[in-house]
C-alpha cells in the first residue's frame, strides 16, 4: 500500500484530514489518509454504524453521445446494456488474453450517458483506450473537478438521509440536493456494508463531509478500507487482479457477459475449454497470525503466493488469498491441505470461499 514518500497529488479534503489527525500514506500517487483514531476502530465502525471514506483518487470520467454504449460493451467483459438507466454495474477491462486491465464501476446515467470510474492507477489508460474505441463522444475527466466520497455501514442509510435526503439503493444511481448543488451518488461500495458513493464538486467537499460527521459517520481511513474489503473477498487491483490474471481464474466469472462480443472473450472462451492455469483461493487461519503479501503459498500439490492477506478484526484471525497453480479444485475446509510460510515456517490454515464474513 505504501509507495513513493512524495506524493504527486492531494484530495480536496486534505485540510480536513489534516484538522481530524489523519495519519498519511502515499498511494497510487495521492497522499491520503491511512488511519485516525486507527484501523481496527474504524474498521469496527463501518461493521456497526457508519464510516465515511475519502476515496478521491479513484479515476472518475463522464462519456456520451450516439455509440456509448456499443463502446463500452466493446470495451468492457460485462454488458451495461443489460443495465437499465439509474444503476451501476462492476465489470473490467481485459486485454486480447483476457487478462485484467482494470476492474472499474460503471454508472449509468441515461441511455448513452455514463460515469466510468477506474481504479487510481488505470485512469488515463482506461479514459484513452475508450476515446480511442470512439473518438467521436463526448468525454469530460471529473477526478480533477470533484471528491468522491464513500459512506458505508448499517447506520449509512440513515446519515445520507439526514445529510442528502437520500436513501442509497443497491447499485442505484440517483441525482442528489446538497445545499442547492446537484450531486451524483450510487449505492455502491467496498466493504461489503450497506452505502453509498457521492461525486461531489470540489468547492462543495469539506463541507459534504463535515456534515456527514456531524451526522454520525465516523472518519475511517485507507487501512480500514483495505480489511474491510479483504473480509468480504474484493480483490485489489495490482495485487489480486493484473494483466497476467483473468476474471475465471480469480473466482469472477460472473462479471462476463458472454451474449456480446468484448476484447478478450475468444481468450476466455479457449480457458473455459482448456481449464485454469491458476485459481484464487481463501484461507483463514486458527489464530491471529498475519499473512503478508508474496508469503509462499501451499494448497494440496498446488503451490503459489499469498497476494492480499491481513487480521480480520470481525474474526480475530489471520485471513487471505492467493493463487496457487495448478487448479487445486473445489476442496474446501481443514481437509484442504493450505499452508503459508510464515518465517521460514508453512503454518496450517484452512481453506474458505470468500467472503470470510456474510453481511
Amino acid at each position: 500500500m505504501i509507495g513513493s514518500p512524495v506524493a504527486e497529488a492531494r484530495s480536496p479534503l486534505h485540510s480536513t484530514h489534516e484538522r481530524l489527525g489523519g495519519r498519511f500514506v502515499v498511494f497510487s500517487g495521492w497522499l491520503l489518509p491511512l488511519r485516525y483514531a486507527g484501523t481496527l476502530a474504524e474498521h469496527q465502525a463501518v461493521r456497526s454504524s457508519c464510516g465515511v471514506f475519502d476515496v478521491s483518487h479513484l479515476g472518475r470520467f463522464w462519456i456520451s453521445g450516439d455509440g456509448a454504449t456499443v463502446t463500452l460493451q466493446e470495451r468492457f467483459c460485462n454488458d451495461v446494456a443489460l443495465v437499465e438507466p439509474g444503476r451501476a454495474q462492476y465489470t473490467m477491462m481485459l486485454n486480447s488474453d483476457g487478462g485484467v486491465i482494470d476492474d472499474i464501476i460503471v454508472w449509468r446515467c441515461a441511455d448513452e450517458e455514463y460515469w466510468v470510474l477506474p481504479n487510481a492507477a488505470n485512469y488515463e489508460g482506461v479514459l484513452a483506450a475508450v476515446l480511442k474505441a470512439a473518438p467521436g463522444l463526448t468525454a469530460e475527466r471529473r477526478r480533477e473537478s470533484s471528491a468522491l466520497i464513500a459512506v458505508q455501514g448499517p447506520d449509512a442509510p440513515r446519515v445520507l438521509e439526514e445529510v442528502l435526503g437520500w436513501r442509497p439503493r443497491r447499485f442505484g444511481v440517483d441525482r442528489v440536493d446538497f445545499g442547492g448543488v446537484s450531486l451524483m451518488a450510487a449505492g455502491t461500495g467496498y466493504t461489503g456494508e450497506v452505502g453509498g458513493e457521492i461525486a461531489v464538486p470540489n468547492d462543495f467537499a469539506e463541507a459534504l463531509f463535515q456534515a456527514l460527521l456531524e451526522a454520525g459517520a465516523v472518519p475511517c481511513g485507507l487501512g480500514a478500507r483495505d480489511t474491510l474489503r479483504l473480509e468480504m473477498g474484493y480483490p485489489l487491483w495490482g495485487q489480486d487482479l493484473d494483466q497476467g490474471t483473468t476474471p475465471l481464474e480469480a473466482g469472477l466469472g460472473w462479471v462476463v457477459s458472454w451474449d456480446h462480443d468484448f476484447i478478450g472473450k475468444k481468450a476466455l472462451q479457449a480457458q473455459q475449454e482448456s481449464g485454469l492455469r491458476k485459481r484464487l483461493i481463501g484461507f483463514a487461519f486458527e489464530d491471529r497470525s498475519v499473512p503478508r503479501h508474496g508469503y509462499a503459498l501451499r494448497c494440496g500439490e498446488s503451490v503459489g503466493a499469498v497476494t492480499s492477506g491481513n487480521f480480520s478484526p470481525s474474526l480475530e484471525v489471520g485471513i487471505g488469498m492467493g493463487y496457487v497453480a495448478p487448479d487445486p479444485g473445489d476442496d474446501l475446509g481443514d481437509e484442504a491441505g493450505v499452508s503459508v510460510e510464515i518465517r521460514d515456517v508453512f503454518v496450517k490454515a484452512r481453506r474458505v470461499a470468500p467472503p470470510f464474513v456474510e453481511r
